[in-house]
């Protein structure tokens, strides 16, 4: 498994929901295995087998969240820079095909979020900023075709 860089907020959001599915949902899920065989025939019983499946289902979520959180580095946020682009740090871009400007605060994968303009590490256009200096200009192969982009602003 791979390396996860966190935050210490996302890291301690990962621990928080093995911590609700082990002692919330496993014994939910434990009580309608139970309620499910009181009914009768196994064999039968479609109750018992999605139960079963849910089960299942949780334990290798539960599992993967363990992995991950096994694996992961949390970012000491003290050490945070703005001489280049690195994980963490807030990046405004200028698109120079179209002069549009985005901002996107480059994230560990586990906590990207679109919406909320977190870009994961591994997407082409993080790759493509991480590393380059205030007003570099990059050029990143996006589904589009190759576009370039000038950092505006780097800050955290």
């Amino acid at each position: 498994m791979a390396i996860t860089y966190m935050t210490k907020e996302g890291y301690k959001r990962k621990m928080e929901e093995i911590a609700y599915l082990e002692s919330v949902k496993r014994p939910e899920i434990s009580r309608a295995i139970a309620e499910a065989r009181d009914k009768g025939d196994l064999s039968e019983n479609a109750e018992y087998d999605a139960a079963k499946e849910a089960q299942g289902l949780l334990e290798m979520k539960i599992a993967q969240l363990k992995d991950l959180v096994a694996n992961a580095r949390i970012i000491d946020e003290s050490k945070l820079n703005t001489d280049e682009v690195q994980i963490m740090n807030k990046v405004k871009i200028k698109n120079l095909a179209n002069n549009m400007t985005m901002e996107y605060t480059i994230v560990a994968d586990s906590e990207a979020n679109l919406k909320e303009k977190k870009l994961a590490s591994s997407t082409p256009i993080a790759q493509g900023l991480l590393g380059h200096k205030l007003g570099d200009v990059v050029e990143i192969k996006v589904p589009q075709g190759l576009v370039k982009f000038e950092i505006v602003e780097i800050s955290f």
